[in-house]
């Protein structure tokens, strides 16, 4: 009898730690009860869950299939053996949204990766800040414009830019129009990348007319190297017509997921893999002000599939950043986390070489990428924010410095950016100055780069590239 029972109290403890442990398996719902920031505080919680119920049985933006390809080519990255390119908007925009402005800040971004593939000698993944770019964190909950004080702007998605009571209150329903921009924008991307606008030989054409110009002139020599290469593969029989590759692109969508409920109603299960897919984007990541090891959205991110972004400030300490490892990829799986090193210029040397030390002690696999733009951003004499684009150069050459003499990758570029020629930034080959700044200032938040500073970035930066990447190390034991 004692042993009976012995044996039926055994059996009770195994099936209660089944039962517990199942309890403890991640949810998409669990963010819920951790500690929240920088979101908005719904007034209508009906109206905001008869939204969530919609969304939920809205097919998702992205396939697990999609996020599973990212994430092998960021490992690549990770390893020196490819480059990462992610740029667009600061914040995308209900009113300023066209097809036209899709297809300028895509037409950019590959002039960049054909210079960056060109000059790096390695592929460039190509991933815009596109498609659920809606959601900002903001510096202060409120702001004061002529001694009247309201909530502040937090993007489309939650309210509006106008400076009115109504326009500051948060509307549930934006949800449902930036989930129809963001398919209506992947819908135009997909057409773009796999329909022949990607082809090699008309986006050199579009960096030729960039160079034309006398102040770009210093762009010529590598522009004319590469119109060589492309008539050489042509004489060689290697063109669009017998090449696939030539005239299409892989290009993925990534956005800080920020509006956890948004992300959560696009949440789905894979069925390939049993794990959760976070549907709104290829590549989510979580920002500087976000990223609270016990906060909700680390949590949220730590239970999906897709490959996570974590923003890296000069607020970032040591043991935060091993808890980060540890919570976001516990697996330690290569292409899962890029870490986005945005320091400023002046403080680069200060924070990146510690940062860096911790996960090498860590044994962590991360990609490293830099954002130059969010330290380096000022208000200028004219009463506008803006960045000196010769601070972003500096910041994006002294991070791959500091790569370099710590012996590890600088494997990516994230930048602010859009294919209009608009005066956000100064400096650049056409040296916008503090006065130009009015001209053709539209952001709805931080100041871009315009389409000709952008792709002169990839022109200067991409020697420090090859320099920082496994193509550069190959050739050197070859010649030894």
């Amino acid at each position: 009898m004692a042993l009976f029972l012995k044996l039926k109290y055994t059996i009770y403890l195994i099936f209660k730690f089944d039962q517990e442990a199942g309890m403890k398996e991640w949810q998409k719902s669990d963010w819920r009860e951790k500690p929240r920031v920088q979101m908005p505080d719904y007034l209508d919680a009906e109206a905001l869950e008869k939204v969530e119920g919609q969304l939920s049985n809205y097919p998702p933006l992205v396939f697990a299939g999609e996020a599973r390809s990212l994430k092998s080519k960021l490992a690549a990255a990770s390893k020196g053996d490819a480059f990462l390119l992610q740029g667009g908007d600061c914040a995308e925009s209900f009113e300023q949204f066209s097809a036209d402005g899709i297809r300028d800040t895509f037409k950019v971004m590959l002039q960049m990766a054909m210079v960056l593939t060109y000059g790096a000698k390695v592929p460039v993944v190509k991933v815009g800040r596109m498609a659920g770019q809606f959601a900002k964190p903001r510096s202060a909950p409120t702001e004061i414009v002529n001694e009247v004080e309201l909530p502040s702007y937090r993007g489309d998605i939650i309210n509006e830019l106008a400076f009115t009571k109504d326009a500051r209150i948060p509307n549930p329903n934006k949800m449902l129009q930036a989930y129809t921009q963001a398919a209506a924008t992947l819908n135009l991307l997909r057409a773009f990348s796999k329909g022949g606008y990607a082809d090699v030989h008309l986006v050199h054409g579009w960096t030729l007319g960039f160079i034309e110009g006398e102040k770009a002139s210093k762009y010529r020599e590598m522009a004319n190297r590469i119109s060589d290469a492309l008539d050489f593969m042509k004489a060689a029989g290697l063109n669009s017509h017998v090449s696939n590759e030539l005239r299409t692109v892989d290009f993925y969508t990534s956005h800080e997921g920020l509006l956890l409920e948004y992300e959560e109603a696009l949440t789905r299960l894979d069925s390939t893999s049993g794990k959760w897919l976070a549907g709104s984007g290829h590549m989510i990541w979580i920002g500087d002000r976000t990223r609270q090891p016990d906060g909700a959205h680390v949590d949220y991110c730590s239970g999906v599939l897709n490959p996570i972004g974590l923003k890296c400030g000069p607020t970032m300490s040591e043991d935060d950043l091993k808890k980060l490892l540890d919570k976001l990829n516990p697996e330690n799986e290569a292409g899962r986390l890029t870490l986005i090193a945005r320091f400023g210029a002046g403080s680069v040397g200060e924070h990146l070489p510690r940062l860096i030390k911790v996960v090498e002690e860590h044994g962590s696999n991360v990609l490293w990428t830099c954002d130059p733009m969010h330290g380096n951003t000022i208000k200028s004499s004219t009463g506008f924010k803006t960045r000196p684009f010769n601070n972003v150069v500096k910041e994006v050459k002294r991070v791959f410095g500091v790569h370099q003499a710590e012996g590890t990758y600088a494997g990516g570029l994230h930048i602010e950016m859009t294919g209009q020629n608009v005066t956000e930034c100064t400096g650049g080959a056409k040296n916008i100055s503090e006065q130009d700044l009015s001209s053709r200032y539209h952001t709805h938040c931080d100041p871009r780069l315009n389409a000709d500073q952008a792709l002169e970035l990839a022109f200067l930066i991409s020697d420090e590239i090859k320099k920082n990447s496994n193509y550069a190390r190959n050739a050197i034991k070859a010649a030894s």
